[in-house]
């Protein structure tokens, strides 16, 4: 059981430390207006983490991974990208918050529904439990029980929320040593990638679907 929860602590490291939307996000979030905009960012991705995960080893992501339900679920992932990256621009201009600066209700709901619908719609993740939905059988569990898939499950959460706390951690140090010229520039580039994410999306539904 030890072997199976650190291999899926492991697995979950590889998973979240992953360049993607979500991290785009937390960055854009947090660069602007800390540690704690970035966190809640995190935090909000949890909710999709665990739903695919107990989707992947429960064995449904392989029906998610079906072009007549991924296809839509990629398109509203694409769209809500694409707003972000937007999003990412019109912030541009906005001066930083300071450093230790409160978030209030709002700005920390908002943080949390953009983390939970980015790991939700993300396709990314759809292939990602699909193809996992089967690890076990992979790490020599021949025989799989509810145990063995509690063990890792909880190994896989386990590494997600730490690296909640690593990456909003490490976003924080960024925003407090970079100068407002280059926060502006990094809302450029977040925007960039979200834009160009959503295009990729689209462009894989047309040429899949």
């Amino acid at each position: 059981m030890t072997w199976l929860f650190v291999s899926a602590f492991g697995l979950g490291l590889i998973f979240n430390a992953s360049p993607g939307a979500v991290f785009a996000e937390s960055f854009r979030r947090g660069i602007s207006g800390g540690y704690h905009q970035a966190l809640y960012v995190q935090f909000g991705s949890l909710v999709g983490d665990a739903t695919w995960a107990v989707l992947g080893l429960a064995g449904a992501g392989v029906i998610f991974a079906l072009p007549a339900v991924r296809a839509p679920v990629a398109i509203v992932g694409a769209l809500y990208l694409a707003y972000l990256g937007v999003q990412c621009f019109r912030d541009m201009n906005a001066a930083p918050a300071a450093a230790a600066a409160p978030v209030d209700g709002r700005a920390r709901q908002g943080a949390l529904a953009s983390g939970a619908s980015l790991s939700l719609t993300n396709p990314a993740n759809v292939f990602y439990w699909a193809a996992l939905g089967s690890v076990l059988g992979g790490l020599g569990v021949e025989n799989p029980a509810l145990e063995h898939y509690t063990v890792f499950f909880l190994g896989f959460m386990a590494s997600s929320l730490i690296w909640c706390f690593v990456c909003a951690g490490l976003i924080h140090v960024l925003h407090r040593a970079l100068p407002p010229l280059f926060t502006r520039l990094i809302n450029a580039l977040c925007g960039i990638a979200l834009i160009g994410l959503a295009a990729a999306t689209v462009r894989d539904v047309l040429l899949l679907g």
